[in-house]
């Protein structure tokens, strides 16, 4: 072109983004920007989202500096796109900063600001901001009730969460098939699985993207016989697998132990000229002969794959092994989860309990020794429970939970109660070297 105008930039910038080529909408407008061109919102929102999407923090900073400069940070695209992208670059602080300085709030702002605290694991605040939202009368959206859905799925709200399927009934959205995706999550998610099944069979018309809610919710339950009828009735009904439907087979043909089943779909897998094997497939098929025993046929597996194995399967054959008491193995995962996550303290002390469940101690002393000198540290395990909508959070040794006393009495009793029915205990999990009497001693303890 003999002259760009700045609609024409914009609009290549625009289609790169379109594309996803990211980086390409970068260049073009550094280049812009060096031939002197004028800019307005909608180029700096649209780079913006190409640094979104790259996850470009510093870039982020330097537009965000821009955009002050030549005073369009405060137009409402450019304060959203903002805010996109410093919640997807993991900066919740300064999307919140950006999401707070916003004096005329848009249906968007608010709903970018609620999926930035979903992304940014902080699901509470996302709750709230959607309480918010509805107290200044804002309209619900297929977006917003998705966001406010997985929301409730991560922290398994389940109360919300149904409360949330009463307004999406009452205004009108329980057809739409995003929002009924993400009410299958919910459910799922929070141990309903009938109700997500529910909403599964009211629905008309169903995408990939619905089949695979379902099929994931029934794996996530273990319910593996109705997850392999549902991939073969989703075919039937002329919607073919992808690799994500696969993943879910897979792990629940992992979950059951179902080795020769897991194979075939594997195979088929491999077969389908349309679905790529990636590593969540090969993690997965790994899982499945790990658990099963088939430590050797894993190894070779792993040796096979395009792509170099990941922690996760280094991990999940260093649990088979613990499983199966294969100690020559093991200690070859280990090594390479050491390389791989040098401070990963949980690889360490597998290691050392697969020596002690067969009586190494000296091995044991020694894998202890290493985990001291590498400085990791094993995050402390929790454990919860909702009781009259209040969750209680407990970890090892709790001592500050207001009816500490009543819980150890009730242990207590039912310690009482194994006794009068002969319970033994079993000690073979308890891996400390001390005798069987020290460990039914301890275990009696309330």
């Amino acid at each position: 072109m003999p002259s760009r105008s700045i609609v024409s930039w914009n609009t290549m910038i625009a289609c790169h983004n379109n594309y996803e080529e990211d980086a390409e909408a970068l260049k073009l407008f550094v280049l812009m920007r060096r031939t002197g061109s004028e800019m307005s919102e909608f180029t700096l929102s649209s780079v913006l989202c190409a640094c979104a999407a790259k996850r470009s923090f510093f870039e982020s900073r330097q537009l965000h500096s821009l955009a002050h400069k030549t005073a369009i940070d405060s137009n409402v695209f450019v304060e959203t796109a903002l805010l996109n992208v410093y919640a997807k670059c993991n900066a919740i602080g300064d999307a919140c900063r950006v999401f707070n300085d916003i004096a005329e709030k848009s249906l968007v702002t608010w709903s970018s600001m609620m999926a930035g605290y979903v992304h940014n694991d902080l699901p509470e605040d996302a709750l709230v901001l959607v309480q918010k939202a509805q107290q200044m009368g804002l309209e619900w959206t297929t977006f917003t009730l998705s966001v406010a859905l997985s929301a409730c799925a991560t922290i398994a709200a389940t109360i919300e969460g149904t409360q949330l399927h009463s307004t999406i009934v009452r205004i009108g959205f329980d057809s739409d098939v995003f929002v009924a995706t993400a009410l299958i999550d919910m459910y799922s998610k929070c141990g309903l699985i009938m109700k997500a099944c529910y909403v599964f069979s009211e629905m008309k018309e169903r995408n990939i993207v619905l089949w695979n809610a379902m099929i994931a919710g029934f794996c996530r339950h273990s319910r593996c016989l109705e997850t392999m009828i549902l991939f073969e009735k989703m075919q039937q009904m002329g919607v073919p697998p992808n690799e994500i439907t696969y993943v879910s087979v897979l792990s629940a043909c992992s979950h059951a132990g179902l080795v020769d089943i897991g194979r075939y779909y594997f195979d088929l897998m491999r077969q389908d000229d349309t679905v790529q094997p990636n590593v969540l497939h090969y993690s997965c098929m790994i899982d499945v002969l790990g658990r099963s025993g088939f430590i050797n046929e894993a190894f070779e597996l792993m040796n096979n794959m395009p792509s170099k194995p990941t922690a996760s399967m280094w991990g999940s054959v260093l649990a088979s092994c613990r499983n199966h008491g294969v100690l020559q193995l093991a200690r070859v995962a280990a090594d390479h989860l050491f390389k791989i996550e040098p401070k990963n303290a949980g690889n360490y002390v597998l290691l050392s309990n697969i020596y002690a469940a067969n009586k190494q101690w000296e091995e044991v002393a020694v894998s202890r020794k290493h985990l001291k000198d590498s400085g990791a540290k094993k995050e402390m395990g929790r454990s919860w429970i909702e009781v009259s909508n209040k969750v209680h959070v407990f970890v090892v040794g709790e001592l500050r939970h207001p009816m500490l006393s009543e819980i150890y009495a009730k242990l207590e009793d039912l310690g009482i109660e194994m006794k009068k029915l002969a319970y033994k205990v079993h000690s073979e999990s308890d891996l400390h070297d001390v005798t069987e009497e020290e460990k039914r001693a301890t275990a009696d303890a309330p």
